[in-house]
């Protein structure tokens, strides 16, 4: 007698990786919830969501550009330089705050457009391309800013990690735009498209898809997502930091990796990456909450990614292997 087929969905969603990651967050969250009384408070929530937004949405954009084989180095600049120009040049007021939030997602989008061209057009390799937007946006971000300093808008401060309703954090309802619209544009023609080429780029030439604009597309809403990623951190930190990004850089692949997106491209997604970034987000607060030495977390936090990127990899084979059969 035969096992039952695995149903199309649940497939999908253990091949994406975000099943596991979503399941060591629930049990991450149960132990720091043990430790912690106040991690199911409304302010305990608000505190995870506003300490995580920046890496997540920073994540959903690095997954952007893995789904098409590449690596975007830019994202530290672009945080870096966001995170300056809205603490060198605040705007007050809800006006303000929007200017601000349009001002910096430009940066990242003409960014995103320059890694896009070099890459797609002129045929740099991304890493090549992303190197060297990352250090021009930081040497920028040194000019206008030569040390931390400056103050963000208090209306970004105060609102951006506040709670709507007094009981939805305004990061967290962030973080929900962007998977909301991701989940959007991956059933459109241009979510297809970035699938197709990352799984072969050859083949999705010969099927008619503009594969160039594909990727500049990506890079574009790569860009984007970094920017807002600096807005977000601006509104933790209100002040900024020429330096802010570079501590994230290597965070990002990691939430990218634990997300369960390949980064031999065209498998995965945004929403894995996103629950990565929180994942590891949550676990510097469990090691913290239990006593555990601060030099000690990086170890821990490589140990859980590499047994759960494994075992993400070994259920993705059987599946696969069931579903051949």
């Amino acid at each position: 007698m035969t096992a039952p087929a695995l149903h199309p969905r649940l497939r999908a969603l253990l091949l994406e990786g975000g099943a596991i990651v979503t399941a060591l967050y629930a049990l991450l969250y149960a132990t720091y919830a043990y430790h912690s009384k106040g991690a199911l408070s409304v302010s305990g929530v608000a505190d995870l969501a506003n300490n995580a937004a920046p890496l997540m949405i920073a994540a959903a954009g690095g997954a952007l550009v893995i789904l098409l084989r590449g690596f975007d180095l830019s994202v530290a600049g672009v945080i870096s330089l966001s995170n300056v120009l809205l603490a060198v040049y605040p705007m007050e007021g809800p006006g303000g705050a929007l200017a601000g939030l349009a001002m910096v997602a430009g940066v990242g989008a003409l960014v995103g457009l320059v890694n896009g061209v070099l890459v797609a057009y002129v045929g740099l390799q991304s890493v090549a391309a992303t190197l060297s937007t990352m250090i021009a946006t930081q040497g920028i971000a040194l000019v206008l800013l030569d040390a931390p300093g400056g103050a963000v808008s208090d209306w970004i401060s105060n609102t951006m990690t506040d709670v709507v309703a007094g009981v939805i954090p305004a990061s967290g309802l962030v973080v929900l735009v962007v998977v909301g619209a991701w989940l959007l544009l991956k059933r459109t023609n241009v979510g297809i498209a970035l699938y197709a080429v990352g799984r072969d780029e050859t083949a999705a030439g010969l099927s008619g898809i503009d594969v160039r604009r594909a990727k500049c597309i990506a890079f574009i809403c790569a860009g984007v997502l970094y920017g807002i990623a600096g807005y977000m951190l601006s509104a933790q930190t209100a002040s900024g930091n020429p330096n802010a990004g570079n501590s994230m850089l290597l965070l990002v692949f990691a939430s990218i990796a634990l997300g369960g997106t390949s980064f031999s491209g065209g498998q995965g997604g945004l929403v894995g990456s996103v629950v990565g970034a929180a994942t590891l987000m949550l676990l510097q607060k469990v090691l913290f909450s239990s006593g555990v030495q601060s030099f000690y977390i990086g170890l821990v936090q490589g140990m859980v990614m590499i047994m759960a990127v494994a075992f993400a990899n070994l259920l993705a084979r059987l599946v696969t292997r069931e579903h051949a059969k």
